[in-house]
């Protein structure tokens, strides 16, 4: 029941076209709702939230105990900065000044309702064959041969163009039948124009992905917007 409430919270559209005391109703209900599912969101991210394993090999990945979320981004998409803005600790995922550092899957246990995985950033110019490599094969691997993993969230850099490289992970993604929902980070340096523009940009692409969430969410690190909005509907995920 929980999912449920918060999954309809997260997917609200206020501008629906209904007669003025449906619209009034209606309103009120979904607001009655979302301020459930934020408050949830809260609750959830403001428990414990520990690393728990890391895994170079698939044959090296912990037991499935329950829905697990995945992170993904290219190298520089500050990945590890909005993990730590969602549970709140500033060094749960490692910020490094060399993109492209992390080579591993790492596993944080959330409340012990949600695992989050930090996969390894992908498009990293500068990065060795081996690292791209990871993403054609024990990324590959984890997406395609992991029925507890409910959801990857592609974080995409707000500020630029699509690159080259997200457009073969999302290919990726939809070969391995993984579910996925864009992310935009950094929005905080993007003016409100050009950031509408960027999210129906990327609302597009996401339509023509079968494996893509329809929803576009926006998210800064550095001022926290979004981020009560992504836990809520990250908690809609979790047990």
């Amino acid at each position: 029941m929980q999912a449920t409430i918060n999954e309809k919270a997260a997917q609200f559209r206020p501008d629906r076209l209904l007669p003025r005391r449906q619209v009034t109703q209606e309103t009120d209900d979904a607001a009655l709702l979302e301020a459930t599912a934020l408050e949830a969101g809260r609750l959830l991210f403001a428990g414990f939230c520990n690393f728990v394993f890391a895994a170079q090999r698939i044959d090296q990945l912990p037991p499935q105990r329950g829905p697990e979320v995945a992170f993904a981004g290219r190298s520089n998409v500050g990945k590890s900065s909005l993990l730590n803005a969602l549970t709140g600790h500033r060094a749960l995922a490692r910020v490094s000044n060399t993109p492209g550092r992390t080579r591993q899957l790492n596993f944080f246990d959330l409340g012990g309702r949600l695992t989050l995985v930090d996969m390894p950033g992908y498009g990293y110019a500068k990065a060795g064959k081996d690292i791209k490599a990871d993403w054609q094969g024990l990324m590959f691997d984890y997406l395609r041969g992991r029925p507890s993993l409910r959801r990857v969230l592609l974080l995409l850099d707000a500020r630029i163009e699509l690159k080259q490289a997200d457009h073969a992970v999302m290919e990726l993604l939809d070969r391995a039948a993984a579910s996925f929902q864009i992310v935009l980070t950094k929005a905080d340096a993007v003016k409100p124009g050009a950031l509408a523009r960027k999210v129906a940009e990327a609302e597009a692409v996401a339509r023509r992905h079968p494996a893509a969430h329809p929803a576009v969410l926006v998210t800064s690190a550095e001022t926290g917007e979004g981020i009560a909005t992504l836990r809520a509907v990250l908690t809609g995920l979790a047990v």
